[in-house]
């Protein structure tokens, strides 16, 4: 007897992906309130924070960042309206502010090295102001994959279940990461 088979559609089902996503959205937060906690308690010990005036690079950064989450905000508003051309320069547009973060993380970074903040010094709260935004970067780095991804899937006949999905993923991790710079950037600040 001679079977056939029958190709089934399998519904596509983004939960236990999302769940994923929400993971490391959780041990992120645990890793840089460790490494804030750390601070705190060297600080602390110490008398001192970092004493430094932070480069003005990071303000900067923090602007384009939540200007970057606006226009994915607009880009998963144009998805659902059915609008995939709003949709891709959204998205581009929060791909370059993505990039122009990367840069000025960049310039802060040579600013503080010239004003004789090394990585490498007697004082961790310093080093600690380069671990953690450069370990942000490394988060924006994901993050614009996740762009990326979303971007490729707006030019692709892919079903509209999937689109939202690959968005919805984007806009938590992006979102997520742009709460998170904000909290450091403050945090750094107040503990000066």
């Amino acid at each position: 007897m001679v079977h056939t088979l029958q190709q089934q559609e399998v519904k596509f089902d983004a939960k236990p992906k999302k769940f994923v996503v929400w993971l490391f959205v959780v041990s992120s937060t645990i890793m840089f309130g460790g490494w804030t906690s750390y601070y705190i308690v060297f600080s602390a010990s110490k008398g001192k924070g970092h004493g430094l005036v932070l480069p003005d690079a990071f303000m900067y950064s923090t602007a384009v960042l939540v200007a970057s989450s606006v226009f994915l905000f607009l880009a998963t508003r144009a998805l659902r309206n059915g609008e995939r051309g709003f949709q891709q320069l959204f998205l581009w547009i929060t791909l370059a502010l993505g990039v122009v973060f990367g840069v000025l993380q960049f310039q802060a970074w040579s600013s503080l090295y010239q004003s004789g903040a090394a990585l490498i010094n007697n004082n961790a709260a310093i080093s600690l102001i380069y671990v953690v935004s450069g370990f942000h970067l490394l988060h924006i780095l994901a993050g614009i994959c996740f762009i990326l991804n979303s971007l490729v899937g707006s030019y692709k006949d892919i079903p509209s279940d999937k689109a939202i999905y690959r968005q919805e993923i984007t806009s938590i991790f992006w979102h997520f990461i742009d709460i998170l710079w904000i909290y450091l950037y403050v945090f750094l600040l107040l503990n000066s």
